[in-house]
């Protein structure tokens, strides 16, 4: 026998010894009659039937320490030489490489695996340790080794271990592995790249968990994020297959945790107070180490760069909007060359890359975004670096002018130069700074909060979760605990590139506050012909937020440092709202809009300094007094990166 082929054959050995989950169906013997009595149950069923046009292996995969990861192997029949194409998911292996029962490999993997499979990939989805049909214990987000790990055992390890054996035992590929995830997928893809292993040649993280204290899942500058509870009880319960789901009926979710007092109230309410994830986050309120040793950009900074890396983000993303720039803005540093790592920013929601990218919401773009990103950019840098094809150059930055809907193939990130936009007198936005001293008041009430969406409100439901960040905001500009400032009408396109700052000089009457500001893209009053000539629904004096943030005023001198505001007292809050790269039409008015609650997206701040707002007691929430200023010398604005066109 040739080296090659004693290769295969000990290749396909181990395929055979390492026995598969799902067991084969036990044929009823033909001369075996059936009779009312035959129990009606049988083994299983193979799906995978023999005109299947695809391949399909399911394999415990060992690591180090002997646990056992369920993974699913997935390949159209007859591929040589293959590269891999692996995530890693705490979201069900097994449901997730089957998304249809069909014997057609392209109904059966997710949508964004199309362009792969007809060219030769292999893929391939693991569920993560502990959870689904995956051997161990689950840590949510588990720390790299280290101070908080003492384990010796991590995302690292086991990616590192997962390739070492795919790379080695399937015959068919070319023992090349990248990796792609979204979310916790993305988390698990970045921690890939931490001591990789030699054969893992090109990572794809899109949209990544890496902080969720300062703006990704669980908190944004100490606001908290009250879906999260749901959350955490689905994913820390058994396996996360028990469906386990807090039982506080239907209904508006706007009265439902106004009614249950403070979140901590809620949690205690149902029940889920002592689960271990909700443990964590209501008693680390705090950017303390145990947050800020857990953000992954940090991490990242710490660790060489090895991997060509591509980061992906929506702009729109509900969920972990900070993550890939944060992440970006470390890597790129070290690729001298410009060439190793890309950030892109496509006008999607969370995880909208891997679907459909004709709309969002009221909004249209040209075609289906997403799929000409996955064709046009993502496959040709997996084939570069997989497959050994052509350098395809890809862009060093890939952003999505929204408002003029064309892709920016750029050199770098941020491209504009932060402008101010102040808030100015009669309730108007300028660029002009403020030459008198002024300020506008008006009063926060956290019996009354302001929705985050119109009511009634179901954070649940997709259709209100996913596209809520380009909402109309004209269902909250005429509140009164809602300053709007608007500028005239355009005469020459603004365009931004980059993430514009909030620079807000404001005092409260209470001791604690929060402090929301968006950046809002006000369409003329213009009707398109009707739907009765194909039109969407007209936009006409549309309030589309182009960003919304967040910042819980107790943090104003160190996220570490929680303590109560002096009543009164002028403070500074400078934080960040998402990355964009958007175009202010002429004929549109920019606007600025500030308010102190955005509920029940965010627990509500009881507006009187507590130790721990997740304790707040009824008589803690009490009406405030907010002023902003605008003065020469307190002057609030929206800094917006500005591009010279």
């Amino acid at each position: 026998m040739t080296f090659r082929t004693l290769t295969c054959a000990a290749a396909l050995l181990s395929l055979a010894l390492a026995a598969p989950v799902l067991a084969k169906p036990k044929p009823a013997a033909p001369s075996t009659a059936v009779t009312p009595m035959t129990p009606d149950v049988f083994d299983s069923y193979d799906k995978v039937r023999p005109d299947a046009d695809f391949v399909r292996r399911v394999i415990m995969v060992p690591m180090r320490d002997g646990t056992k990861l369920y993974t699913v192997i997935v390949f159209k029949k007859g591929t040589k030489d293959g590269p891999i194409l692996l995530s890693r998911t705490p979201y069900d292996a097994k449901s997730t490489m089957a998304r249809s029962a069909s014997q057609t490999i392209k109904e059966v993997l997710p949508a964004m695996y199309d362009p792969f499979v007809d060219d030769g990939y292999i893929i391939v989805t693991q569920d993560i340790r502990g959870i689904h049909n995956s051997e161990g214990v689950y840590v949510m987000n588990r720390p790299l080794s280290g101070a908080l790990n003492d384990t010796g055992i991590d995302e690292s390890t086991d990616a590192y271990d997962t390739i070492d054996w795919l790379a080695k035992n399937i015959p068919e590929s070319n023992g090349k592995v990248g990796i792609i995830g979204s979310s916790y997928l993305g988390f698990t893809s970045l921690l890939a790249e931490i001591n990789p292993h030699p054969a893992l040649k090109a990572a794809v993280p899109q949209s990544p968990m890496v902080d969720g204290w300062k703006g990704d899942d669980w908190f944004h500058n100490g606001a908290f994020r009250v879906n999260s509870l749901s959350y955490a009880l689905g994913q820390s319960t058994g396996k996360a297959d028990a469906g386990a789901d807090i039982p506080d009926g239907v209904g508006d979710d706007y009265n439902r945790y106004l009614e249950a007092g403070s979140t901590g109230d809620y949690a205690r309410k149902w029940g889920i107070d002592q689960v271990p994830f909700v443990r964590k986050l209501m008693e680390n309120p705090a950017y303390t180490t145990f947050w800020s040793g857990q953000a992954v950009d940090k991490w990242m900074a710490a660790a060489p760069l090895k991997v060509p890396t591509m980061l992906v983000v929506g702009q729109w993303d509900q969920e972990d909007s900070y993550g890939a720039p944060a992440v970006y803005k470390v890597m790129e540093p070290k690729d001298t060359n410009n060439d190793m790592v890309s950030l892109v920013i496509g006008p999607w929601r969370h995880s909208g890359v891997n679907h459909y990218g004709y709309d969002l919401g009221a909004l249209t773009f040209t075609g289906d975004t997403a799929q000409e990103f996955r064709v046009k950019y993502m496959k040709p840098f997996f084939d570069h670096y997989l497959k050994g094809a052509p350098d395809p150059k890809t862009p060093p930055v890939l952003t999505y002018a929204t408002g003029a809907n064309h892709w920016n193939e750029l050199p770098k990130w941020p491209m504009g130069t932060l402008t101010p936009l102040y808030i100015s007198e009669n309730f108007t936005a300028s660029f002009t700074k403020p030459a008198t001293d002024g300020h506008d008041n008006y009063v926060s009430d956290p019996s009354k909060p302001v929705p985050f969406i119109p009511r009634p409100i179901s954070m649940a439901n997709s259709s209100q979760w996913k596209p809520w960040l380009v909402h109309d905001q004209r269902f909250v500009s005429d509140r009164p605990d809602v300053l709007t400032y608007t500028s005239t009408a355009l005469d020459k396109p603004v365009h931004i590139m980059g993430a514009p700052v909030v620079d807000l000089y404001a005092a409260t009457s209470g001791t604690d506050s929060d402090w929301v500001v968006k950046i809002i893209d006000v369409y003329p009053n213009e009707l398109p012909e009707g739907a009765a000539q194909g039109s969407k629904p007209g936009m006409a004096g549309y309030e589309l937020p182009i960003g919304i943030e967040i910042f819980r005023g107790r943090y104003v001198h160190g996220f570490d440092k929680p303590q109560a505001l002096t009543p009164g007292k002028i403070e500074q809050y400078k934080f960040e709202l998402p990355n964009v790269d958007h175009v202010f039409l002429p004929g549109h008015k920019l606007m600025i809009q500030v308010q102190s609650s955005l509920f029940p997206l965010y627990d509500r701040n009881p507006q009187t300094y507590v130790d721990n707002i997740f304790n707040a007691k009824p008589a803690d929430y009490k009406a405030a007094t907010e002023s902003i200023y605008r003065t020469p010398t307190a002057a609030s604005a929206v800094w917006l990166p500005i591009v010279k066109e």
